[in-house]
């Protein structure tokens, strides 16, 4: 359909592509909030200033690929089937391309008339010639997250780069669209630079910022879990982080400010480039991570994956038309939130099947979130074979331990069996999470957040049984909950 037609068509329905407003989207990777990790982003605070700033955002699974099919598809994992960061567990696999794919965000908003524009990671088994349906100009990196020595697909053609830092060529892409862009159709565009994931290397101008920074020394920093208070992969030896690895975790924490500095700098670029072409004020801009981090907390060395605050807390800041500034939105809110919020930006309408539920009006303050509520779901499945263990580091492979590696003192990350779902129950004078691992332990973990933030104290085992029973029913609808059924705020007991 040209141009002409749709404007036509548009009319009729009662709009114009000048009423819709244009969408940015950026998503960074690993990016923490507990452990400080917005701290290096200043241009990202004053966009902050600007709009809002949501201070109870969640991955609703703590890992790169299905938070970022959970982005563009408004569902939970246990949905759109992309479980973890391998082919066999739907990551860029046969179901995602012939089902999931078919009707993501950019495509519903293609169809409606927007001309959209992607950069950057992915999902991380993409390694194709091919562009994804819904994507008039892509650049899409294959693989997992690096820095130097990728291939980008751009627009069908691969392209290989080496020592052009992808970050500042993501940068340097966005803003030639934005040049170069007619505006004759409203736009929205996705970008997804590496940073902070590891390696986490710095743009060579920022190699020696933040020579002080240190990992954030919490309460359950490098803290041995008893039999009864984690479950076993958190427990599993070597126990605690040996002093010797402690200065590399904070030379981490630093590589991963430094290279969040060059996205910051990205997003002054595009915020420039959308004020001197007189559309920012049409344009909503969003920021926001799939998943945290932790570094050292429980003895973990560094990764994702876990049930825990740093690993499940994101960021996410939002700007534009009829956005409150300087707005704290404390509304529990997920990832599979976005594309609800954005579909509705774009004046259309959700399909029934979403499993998130718009936020709009919590920015715009048609709705008060002084007494929110809502019982959301966390939900992890464990990746590991008989090849993914390392052999200098671990002796027997019976659970299929994976990410166990000497730089991270042998401790193992991940495991075939490490699967959880855990349901958050959060009001405006509760935070509760109650856990549920499905291994040989089937162990539990539950956390009252109001009276313990850092999740020290397992309180699983002290729970009346009935209450248990209960929290146990609630995760049990959770889990196999699909578009209404996933939108009930809250489970009244």
């Amino acid at each position: 359909m040209n141009s002409l037609l749709l404007c036509l068509v548009f009319a009729f329905l009662g709009f114009t592509f000048a009423s819709l407003p244009n969408i940015v989207l950026i998503v960074t990777d690993d990016q923490d909030v507990v452990l400080n990790g917005m701290t290096p982003m200043k241009n990202v605070q004053e966009l902050a200033k600007e709009g809002a700033t949501f201070i109870n955002a969640f991955t609703s699974s703590p890992i790169c690929c299905p938070s970022r099919a959970s982005i563009l598809t408004g569902k939970y994992a246990h949905n759109h089937a992309t479980v973890n960061n391998s082919v066999d567990g739907g990551c860029y696999g046969q179901f995602w391309r012939d089902v999931n794919e078919k009707s993501t965000l950019p495509v519903l908003l293609q169809s409606h008339g927007y001309e959209t524009f992607f950069a950057g990671k992915y999902l991380n088994d993409y390694r194709g010639v091919e562009v994804p349906t819904g994507w008039n100009n892509w650049y899409g990196l294959h693989g997992n997250s690096v820095y130097y020595n990728y291939t980008l697909t751009e627009n069908g053609e691969k392209v290989s780069y080496g020592d052009e830092y992808l970050t500042d060529v993501l940068a340097e892409k966005s803003l030639k669209f934005l040049k170069e862009n007619t505006m004759e159709k409203p736009f929205f565009m996705m970008v997804t630079p590496p940073a902070p994931h590891a390696p986490a290397t710095p743009a060579p101008r920022h190699q020696t910022t933040f020579p002080d920074v240190k990992a954030r020394r919490t309460p359950n920093f490098n803290q041995v879990a008893e039999i009864l208070d984690k479950h076993w992969v958190v427990r599993h030896p070597p126990v605690p982080i040996p002093d010797e690895l402690l200065p590399e975790l904070d030379e981490i924490t630093r590589r991963r400010w430094q290279s969040l500095l060059a996205v910051d700098e990205m997003v002054r670029g595009i915020i420039s480039e959308l004020e001197e072409s007189g559309i920012i004020e049409n344009t909503f801009i969003v920021f926001t991570s799939d998943n945290g981090y932790h570094i050292g907390q429980f003895a973990q060395p560094y990764d994702k994956r876990q049930p825990y605050e740093t690993d499940i807390r994101i960021p996410l800041v939002v700007r534009g038309p009829g956005v409150m500034r300087k707005s704290i939105i404390q509304q529990p809110t997920l990832l599979i939130d976005l594309m609800p919020t954005i579909l509705e930006w774009a004046q259309l309408k959700s399909p029934e099947n979403l499993d998130g539920t718009s936020f709009r009006e919590d920015v715009t303050g048609v709705s008060s979130d002084s007494k929110f509520r809502r019982q959301f779901l966390v939900e992890y499945w464990g990746e590991g074979n008989s090849g993914t263990h390392s052999p200098s580091c671990v002796e027997s492979n019976a659970e299929s331990l994976y990410m166990c590696t000497e730089d991270a003192a042998c401790h193992c990350q991940d495991a075939k069996n490490n699967t959880y779902a855990c349901v958050r129950d959060m009001s405006s004078t509760k935070d509760f999470l109650y856990c549920e691992f499905k291994d040989t332990e089937h162990f539990a973990e539950a956390y009252d957040l109001l009276s313990d933030p850092y999740q020290i104290s397992n309180i699983a085992f002290d729970m009346l049984p009935s209450v248990r029973a209960i929290y146990s029913l609630v995760l049990k609808n959770l889990t196999t909950c699909i578009g209404m059924e996933c939108r009930k705020y809250y489970y009244k007991f």
